[in-house]
């Protein structure tokens, strides 16, 4: 479901500022799925997921709670 995570300037910004991570993911999935995956791979708890198609990819703006760093997340994918 989740095929990459994305690891723009603007998604490293995100991590730092909103706690938030961007994913590209298949485009049939909704918010409530992706928002379920994302709990249950990296043991987090997610409070918004908001999506975007853009040149035919779905991604995934996934905003992790207070108590969950999403640098800690970043860490464990690779990202920084």
């Amino acid at each position: 479901m989740i095929l990459k995570p994305i690891t723009s300037e603007k998604a490293v910004r995100m991590i730092d500022l909103d706690n938030a991570l961007l994913f590209e993911i298949e485009r049939r999935y909704r918010k409530a799925d992706i928002k379920k995956e994302v709990e249950k791979s990296f043991g987090v708890k997610v409070d918004k997921v908001r999506t975007l198609i853009r040149h035919n990819k779905k991604l995934a703006y996934v905003k992790l709670n207070k108590s969950n760093p999403a640098i800690d997340v970043a860490t464990k994918l690779g990202m920084i």
